[in-house]
């Protein structure tokens, strides 16, 4: 038990700094920035009660939030992915259900349905994030198309986490 919240935490400190200190930084053109830091949320354990999931989400946004002096927008948009999260892994549920250990990870789950529960997730958050972030209609395509294209950054960054960092955390018991 310690040492699994020993490890969610080094995990959350070093997503939160590299996307605070690193990808925070990377804009091309105001329409990519790739937000890293949801990986976190989105490796949970699929067991953990759906009130600490929102405690942890609401958290993990404002930490970026205050870095990033964003005034509670990746806070929100965090509150909604893990609000959706339940619903999302109900959806791509194996037949037999999950396991009561299982983390969702390209070597537990495999490389399709990780990319699908990633990008289902990514882009439900980036759509909140850009539109609250915009906050008009007038620029509806241009946020649309902001959403998407950082959306795409984004899942490539966490692909990419997870094949270099994370999948070493993940080896089966």
């Amino acid at each position: 038990m310690i040492s699994e919240i020993l490890k969610y935490s080094l995990k959350f400190i070093l997503l939160v700094l590299v996307q605070v200190l690193i990808l925070n930084n990377i804009q091309y053109s105001g329409f990519i920035n790739p937000y890293a830091y949801i990986l976190f949320l989105l490796i949970l354990p699929v067991r953990i009660p759906k009130s600490l999931l929102l405690i942890i989400a609401f958290f993990t946004g404002l930490t970026v939030d205050m870095f990033g002096n964003s005034i509670g927008l990746h806070a929100s948009a965090c509150l909604l992915l893990a609000y959706a999260r339940p619903m999302v892994l109900r959806i791509l549920a194996p037949r037999d259900g999950y396991e009561t250990d299982t983390v969702p990870s390209i070597i537990g789950q495999g490389f399709k349905w990780f990319m699908i529960y990633t990008a289902l997730l990514t882009v439900i958050h980036h759509l909140l994030l850009f539109y609250l972030e915009s906050f008009r209609l007038s620029e509806f395509f241009t946020t649309f198309v902001r959403a998407l294209s950082s959306s795409l950054a984004t899942i490539t960054v966490i692909i990419l986490f997870q094949y270099l960092f994370f999948n070493q955390f993940e080896v089966k018991k």
